[in-house]
């Protein structure tokens, strides 16, 4: 399928690995010109460049300039910024609500929901000007199925949700939609890297990773189709969602979980 996004200046971040690293991808092999930020330049991203022309741009989205010289450069790069997809998020689990002191809530919000917040604020003006703009925002089934051992990445994704209704509502009448995905659990390294979720649900159901990761997982979290997201999913929904195909489609929540809530 033709996304119609050839020539598009797209800035993703959160890039380095997982869900917007296949974002990336997508967008470049659509041949949008992708300018993407993460702390580190992973050798999957300098791949990226070598093969597709990515833009890998060292930058820490947690500090309040972050964002700002993200976007700044795709600018001075291309001239104009006609998508921001927000990936950024980070999640640590816990026994307990009563282990994660105030340092750590700060932490997870800020990498989570301000980098988003300062990475809209600072791409906006810019999009305005774009004749065709949007936003998506990678947020989480945990925004509206919150697990009491990411009560805090549960509560800055419901956040991030949030800010996806309110820019739309505010920005959609001057040309620029945003829309939020939500997906459920996905292969990436969040959970298959060791130590990883995986990891700790084996540990738990006395098993291997990628026996949690294949059966225990969709079997325990009630996943309809049997089976976890794959990142290029996550990614083939964003594209959609970002193009000229969704023109009329702006304020909306799409969940990519294989069907595991199951509430309306």
């Amino acid at each position: 399928m033709d996304f119609q996004l050839k020539d598009k200046v797209a800035v993703v971040t959160g890039a380095s690995k997982g869900i917007g690293l296949a974002i990336a991808d997508a967008f470049a092999r659509e041949g949008a010109h992708v300018v993407t930020g993460s702390r580190s330049v992973t050798p999957e991203l300098e791949a990226l460049h070598e093969s597709h022309g990515v833009t890998a741009v060292p930058v820490d989205l947690t500090t309040a300039e972050g964002p700002d010289a993200l976007v700044q450069h795709a600018v001075d790069q291309y001239g104009r910024v006609d998508v921001l997809v927000n990936g950024l998020g980070a999640a640590t689990a816990r026994p307990s609500f009563l282990d994660i002191d105030d340092a750590e809530w700060e932490r997870i919000f800020n990498i989570t929901l301000f980098s988003a917040v300062r990475a809209s604020r600072a791409a906006l003006p810019h999009l305005l000007h774009a004749d065709t703009a949007s936003i998506v925002n990678i947020s989480s089934i945990n925004a509206r199925l919150p697990f009491p051992m990411v009560v805090d990445y549960s509560a800055a994704k419901a956040a991030l949700t949030s800010l996806t209704k309110s820019l739309s509502e505010e920005f959609a009448p001057r040309g620029v939609r945003v829309n939020s995905v939500a997906p459920g659990p996905v292969r990436t390294p969040f959970w298959t890297a060791p130590g990883g979720f995986a990891d700790a649900m084996a540990a738990q159901a006395g098993t291997t990773a990628q026996e949690a990761i294949d059966v225990v997982v969709p079997q325990s979290m009630g996943i309809s189709t049997g089976r976890v997201t794959e990142p290029h999913e996550v990614a083939d929904l964003t594209l959609f969602l970002a193009s000229p195909l969704a023109g009329n489609i702006t304020g909306a929540e799409f969940t990519i979980d294989g069907g595991q809530v199951k509430t309306l």
